[in-house]
């Protein structure tokens, strides 16, 4: 899911993540996950590591799909959260078997984005959607974050708001810009 030398940081932050981590957004979340045209049920958080984001919603059977196993522990232990060892390319799922699918501070460390919209697309009901929240780039503390995963060692790539448009468009979905900014968020309806 992360390349190579994200998922190695993320196994040796896991147990300090949650306490330097901000809490995400549950209203951003909602505001996005209202744009679906069916029922929300069942909701995978994509690369959701610890479930930081995943903790901000109520409602729906929620498993978090990450490839750190440090980050899936503390999913299951601090947080009782439904969770799965995987791929973002790859999700353990069937077709279109989820209603809503949220990529939370995650897409960025996605070596390839593009076929994790394919299988976002794959396991998407008609009428669900998927919310990615992200940084934008051309924002000075995106720009910052960017510049320090790399000083790191992450091999990070970060879309703007417009970029993420197109792409979630070029999967067949639906887009919606709901927000610009530092953190920004982008919908797609299938």
């Amino acid at each position: 899911m992360f390349g190579p030398g994200d998922l190695g940081f993320f196994e040796r932050v896991a147990p300090l993540y949650d306490l330097v981590m901000p809490p995400a957004s549950g209203e951003a979340l909602a505001d996005g996950l209202a744009l679906a045209e069916r029922p929300i049920d069942r909701l995978l958080d994509v690369g959701g590591g610890s479930g930081r984001a995943a903790a901000a919603l109520t409602g729906p059977e929620i498993t978090v799909v990450d490839a750190s196993l440090g980050m899936l522990g503390r999913a299951r232990r601090v947080r009782g959260l439904d969770a799965l060892a995987g791929d973002a390319t790859r999700l353990p799922v069937r077709d279109g078997s989820v209603d809503a699918v949220i990529i939370v501070d995650a897409l960025h460390h996605l070596p390839d984005a593009d076929a994790a919209f394919a299988e976002v697309a794959r396991v998407l009901a008609p009428g669900g959607a998927l919310v990615v929240s992200e940084f934008d780039p051309d924002h000075p503390l995106g720009r910052a974050i960017e510049l320090g995963e790399r000083a790191i060692g992450m091999q990070s790539t970060f879309f703007t708001p417009d970029e993420l448009a197109e792409r979630v468009a070029a999967h067949g979905l639906r887009p919606s810009v709901l927000n610009r900014g530092f953190g920004y968020t982008v919908v797609g309806v299938r």
